[in-house]
């Protein structure tokens, strides 16, 4: 299983190839991903990749439950776009 730092440093490498990483709801399909983004950052989606990421299990007493389950969406914009709010990172 990978740590966050290595989830972290990929998300920053990915800002490279203009891509942007962001953990949604489980619920959460790609094309609503991709209007949400399209919308909300006056952007071109050119792919949306995700994968679905486990709860971590917990346990009070007796009861064996886990956390919320989330999905890691991979936005990748076209070139001539970026989101100005994270492009602080890529440099």
């Amino acid at each position: 299983m990978k740590s966050n730092t290595q989830y972290y440093k990929k998300s920053l490498r990915l800002l490279g190839n203009n891509q942007y990483t962001f953990n949604v709801e489980s619920g959460f399909t790609k094309t609503e991903m991709k209007h949400w983004v399209e919308l909300f950052f006056g952007v071109k989606v050119v792919a949306v990749n995700s994968h679905q990421l486990p709860g971590k299990g917990r346990r009070i007493r007796p009861i064996l439950g886990h956390t919320m389950h989330y999905r890691r969406m991979i936005i990748t914009l076209q070139p001539v776009y970026s989101i100005p709010l994270l492009d602080s990172e890529k440099n």
